[in-house]
């Protein structure tokens, strides 16, 4: 959990790079044979969930940049892993 908070937390590039991956794997799959017969749309959901995640890093950095107890990411991690395991999921089935 440290690691993930050492690479996310106060880092919106960073995860935006991982909205990025997500749109990447959305290509990959609709414009090759690996996505013959699968449907890869969840994974422009989940890219769009990490998306708002990096404007709200970003906002919290410009707004508050004395933040060091972040509540908020008790409630965006969780949810943003279930949008991702989901996303994956449903994209490769």
């Amino acid at each position: 959990m440290e690691l993930l908070s050492s690479l996310l937390v106060g880092r919106p590039l960073n995860i935006l790079a991982v909205a990025l991956l997500f749109v990447a794997g959305h290509l990959l799959l609709r414009l090759t044979a690996l996505g013959a017969g699968r449907h890869p749309r969840p994974l422009l959901i989940a890219a769009a969930a990490w998306a708002l995640y990096a404007a709200w890093e970003w906002l919290v950095l410009v707004r508050t940049p004395e933040a060091n107890i972040r509540v908020d990411l008790l409630l965006i991690w969780p949810v943003l892993l279930v949008v991702s395991i989901v996303a994956v999921v449903k994209a490769l089935r």
